[in-house]
Formats: structure tokens, sequence, C-alpha cells
């Protein structure tokens, strides 16, 4: 590879939008079975080749994947943990995906987000209640294996949208796929 299809490659991966290669945003009413189902399904790791030298030996390690998830608009009540009625809806879809049999035998990490609006203990808080919130509906109610599912607050710190940090989209529910 020359450089300029080397420049031209990297400028290609850096066009990929935020988030598009860290899974879906599902907003409420669009989490459905397939689509949860694969989005939080490991992937294979791709190999490349032409950018350093791969012994092809079969004790060669592949690299490592990123973890499957799935971020989810998930409609609270204003400063507070309450589910909507349409969060339930989407969350109704999520327990059939994780009670699917490509994922029955995985755990998961719930991950709740917020946006910078408040202080960072109080986002904090509300991000781990939110998700809590949402593993409590999944395990009381669809009856999914609550050893299955961790409850992580996650408050400001990774939003997905840097530019409009008010954005709907940092104020979401990720669903990670802790099995590899």
């Amino acid at each position: 590879m020359n450089v300029r299809s080397m420049l031209v490659f990297c400028a290609m991966l850096a066009a990929v939008p935020a988030g598009a290669q860290d899974g879906p945003v599902l907003k409420e009413g669009e989490a459905d079975v397939n689509t949860l189902v694969d989005a939080l399904t490991p992937k294979k790791p791709v190999r490349m080749r032409g950018f350093k030298i791969v012994r092809e030996d079969a004790g060669t390690p592949a690299p490592a994947a990123a973890p499957a998830k799935a971020h989810l608009l998930i409609t609270f009540d204003t400063n507070s943990a309450n589910l909507s009625e349409r969060a339930k809806t989407s969350l109704d879809a999520v327990g059939q995906a994780l009670s699917s049999d490509k994922l029955s035998g995985a755990r998961f990490a719930i991950e709740g987000h917020a946006d910078p609006r408040g202080g960072a203990a109080a986002n904090l808080k509300l991000s781990q209640l939110r998700a809590q919130s949402v593993r409590d509906y999944l395990v009381n109610q669809l009856q999914i294996d609550a050893a299955r599912l961790d409850a992580v607050g996650k408050g400001s710190r990774e939003p997905m949208n840097k530019a409009n940090p008010q954005a709907p989209e940092n104020r979401r529910v990720t669903i990670v796929n802790l099995t590899r």
C-alpha cells in the first residue's frame, strides 16, 4: 500500500461517525428483537494484512474484538429513574433478545448515561439509578436471571454526541455484552 492509499484509507476511517462502529443508537419503538440480537452478538475480529506482518500459525491469537453493544434512548421522567410506558415497551424487546438462543448464556452490563446538566455527583447517582431501574424491570417483569445483568452508572463521562452535550443520545442506556 503506498502512502497516498494509506492516507485515503485513514481518511475513510476518520469519516465514520462517532458511535457508528460502537453499536447502534435505538430510539424507543426502534428496538426490535432481531436488531438487538444482532447488535449484542459478539462479532469475530477482523484480521488485517498489509500494515504489519501477521503469521498464520495455528497458535497466533486473533486480535481482541470490541464488546458487542447497543445504545437505547430510554425515556425517564425528568430527574427521575421511573420508566415511562414507551421505555417499558422497548425493554420488552430487550428482554426477548436476551432470552434468544444466541444471547441466553451471555452476561451484560446495563450502563446508564446522563448529559452534563447538573453536577457530576448527581449525574453519576441518577445514571446508576436509571441503570438499576432498567435492570430491575428486566429481572422482575421479564424474568431475566439477575446474575446475568450488572447495573453501572456512568454519569456524563461518556457522551456519544460531544458536539451537542445536551443531545438526547447522551441520555441513554447502553447494553454491553460482557461475554467474549
